[in-house]
């Protein structure tokens, strides 16, 4: 499993992100050992408060365990990684909580301690951590038989940088013909007798006037290629100034670019709104068959966890009823069969345990199966969602040269990052990066 970690304090945030319902399908308190609180809230409050006697702002050594998409883990997989992990960084004294998240079909387990050693009023100190738990997390995909990332086979793969040129290369500029631009812009100063007509017939055929650096009169096509009207139309500056008036009238080449650029990615942005739409209408009945299904999920576990709290009580009584009381108590003690019964009932306590425990996991389990075949049809379209959009995408940018690509990414990461911003997006989940 991938094991990730951190140092930190914020015991309020930490235990508001851990408890966080709203984007999880479950989530489970497993463990809290070593507080004098019993909720997670508490615990990690009362590290804050060991805290203020020492130095330490980062009181909290915060790990986050997640198994392969694809393999069933069982509950003591991760207890053997987190006791792996309190062993090669000497935290097995300290106190901790354990918090098992469910989310899309996926199980993950965060656990947390604190680093307060309150014998020493100091905290632990845990050199080369994150190697650490490399080794960990190599050695459980090893024992379970789980293929190994990439970047556990070899820590060099996880840079992008080392990655191929061919990987990186797009599409190549598509060069046109200077005879068919020279016909085209030919074409559209023949059919025109105004300036107001032949900007008109650039523009079906995707070019701008605007003016030159020199006064002069020049298009610009959608790549920004500027071309001078008096060469490639093959007529003087004085025969252009009959019929397009003044040059000094119209947009500079920069703000002709600036337009140009801003009216593609306005096109742009509607094709994805398009697509972003179509999945929406797709993902719908999904996400409330996901809701739906989280509701029955939680309900089954708690009906659970109601009926085996119901049968531990009758056991328990049926259990206790077995040792006599008075003379016959005595009796029983005086003959052994009180310490017979007694052993009889901790054996039977313990198995009740184990099953109780094994019956939660298999509905668990059952459960996360069902949510996984759910969320195969989700990923399903939200691949086919981004797929679209990245075959919309490289097939207008092959078309760029590579300073203007550049300029249009730029202005789609600042509109996605407006479009993004929580404030006025709460929630949503069809949001893509351009």
């Amino acid at each position: 499993m991938i094991i990730i970690a951190s140092q930190r304090g914020g015991a309020a945030k930490l235990a508001a992100h851990l408890l966080n319902h709203r984007d999880n399908d479950h989530v489970e308190l497993f463990e809290v050992s070593g507080f004098l609180s019993d909720t997670l809230d508490g615990a990690l409050q009362e590290a804050r408060a060991q805290s203020m006697g020492t130095r330490c702002d980062q009181y909290l050594f915060s790990v986050s365990l997640n198994p392969p998409e694809t393999e069933k883990v069982d509950i003591s997989v991760f207890e053997q990684a987190i006791s792996r992990i309190e062993e090669r960084m000497h935290l097995q004294d300290q106190p901790r909580v354990i918090v098992f998240h469910e989310k899309e079909g996926r199980r993950h387990a965060h656990c947390v301690w604190s680093r307060i050693d309150t014998k020493e009023m100091k905290a632990v100190n845990l050199p080369f951590y994150k190697n650490r738990l490399m080794e960990i997390s190599k050695e459980i995909h090893l024992e379970q038989g789980w293929k190994l990332p990439a970047g556990l086979i070899d820590r060099e793969q996880q840079n992008p940088l080392n990655f191929t040129r061919a990987q990186w290369e797009h599409a190549k500029r598509l060069d046109d013909d200077p005879r068919l631009i020279k016909a085209a812009l030919k074409e559209c100063w023949a059919v025109s007798d105004s300036q107001k007509a032949f900007e008109s017939a650039l523009e079906q055929r995707g070019y701008m006037l605007a003016k030159g650096d020199r006064r002069g009169f020049v298009a610009v096509d959608w790549r920004g290629e500027v071309y001078s009207l008096s060469k490639w139309l093959d007529v003087k500056t004085k025969a252009l100034k009959e019929r397009l008036g003044d040059p000094a009238q119209l947009q500079t080449i920069a703000d002709t670019i600036a337009q140009t650029d801003k009216r593609l990615v306005e096109r742009m942005q509607s094709f994805t709104a398009e697509i972003r739409q179509t999945s929406r209408a797709r993902l719908e009945p999904l996400l409330e068959q996901k809701s739906r299904m989280k509701t029955r999920h939680r309900d089954e576990r708690q009906n659970l966890a109601d009926t085996q709290k119901q049968r531990w009580r009758q056991e328990s009584a049926d259990r206790q009823a077995r040792l006599n009381k008075g003379f016959r108590g005595l009796w029983d003690r005086l003959t052994g069969q009180h310490s017979r019964t007694r052993d009889q009932n901790e054996r039977e306590a313990w198995q009740a345990l184990v099953r109780d425990k094994q019956q939660r996991g298999s509905l668990i389990q059952r459960q996360l199966e069902e949510r996984q075949a759910l969320q195969r049809n989700i990923t399903h379209v939200r691949h086919e969602r981004n797929n679209e959009i990245e075959h919309l995408k490289t097939m207008i940018f092959s078309a760029l040269p590579p300073e203007m690509k550049a300029r249009l990414q730029e202005q789609f990461k600042q509109r996605q990052a407006r479009r993004n911003t929580p404030s006025q997006r709460p929630g949503h989940d069809y949001n893509l990066s351009m």
